[in-house]
């Protein structure tokens, strides 16, 4: 059985067992990692496929990579990306003690614990709920992506649609509430403003 297999029923395993419970609730404690940057991907599946083949499996119980999701736009369009909410670091739940600290500390691509001096120190509730919120907030969250589009205020755009297609003009507000842009765009030789999407407008 390779690795990929491996991780692959852990994860369903942690999938089924916590589909219904807040975060806090799970068995366990909540740490955070620093992971080597860009390798937090890498470092999950280290620790996945080391507390298999330890078989500590009922000790640490799950590696969260924290993420939102965004919608950015590229060329005029919205793309959905998903971003990692704190690059570098790395969340574990876990039991605490000497041998589950010493295998994930020295798992590959991991720094080490974070906390105070060299003790590992566990997340608060309300630490997990502003990291990873409460089931139904993690939901909403899925389910309304955030906007984060690729241009900035003060920024030389085109617009793409509408009478106004093809002129150039400058970014005064970026609304992402309402996914709009106030473009200031030149109109018989005068600046006037005007409420666009973002997904009609593309830089230059």
């Amino acid at each position: 059985m390779n690795d990929e297999i491996l991780v692959e029923e852990t994860e369903e395993v942690l999938e089924d067992f916590s589909a219904n419970l807040h975060p806090y609730d799970l068995p366990g404690e909540w740490f955070v990692l620093n992971a080597q940057s860009g390798h937090e991907k890498k470092v999950r599946t280290n620790i996945l496929t080391r507390i298999k083949n330890l078989h500590l499996d009922d000790k640490v119980y799950d590696v969260v990579i924290p993420t939102d999701e965004v919608v950015e736009i590229r060329n005029g369009k919205k793309v959905n990306v998903e971003k990692k909410t704190f690059p570098g670091y790395v969340l574990v739940r876990m039991d605490l003690d000497d041998t589950t600290w010493y295998e994930i500390r020295n798992t590959p691509s991991i720094i080490g614990f974070v906390g105070s001096g060299k003790l590992p120190v566990s997340l608060s509730r309300r630490e997990i709920e502003r990291i990873l919120g409460s089931n139904e907030e993690v939901e909403v969250k899925k389910e309304s992506p955030k906007f984060k589009p690729d241009f900035e205020v003060a920024e030389t755009v085109r617009v793409t649609t509408g009478p106004f297609a093809d002129f150039n003009g400058i970014i005064e507000e970026i609304n992402l509430d309402q996914s709009k842009v106030t473009v200031l765009v030149n109109i018989f030789g005068r600046e006037t403003p005007v409420e666009l999407g973002f997904t009609d407008i593309v830089k230059n």
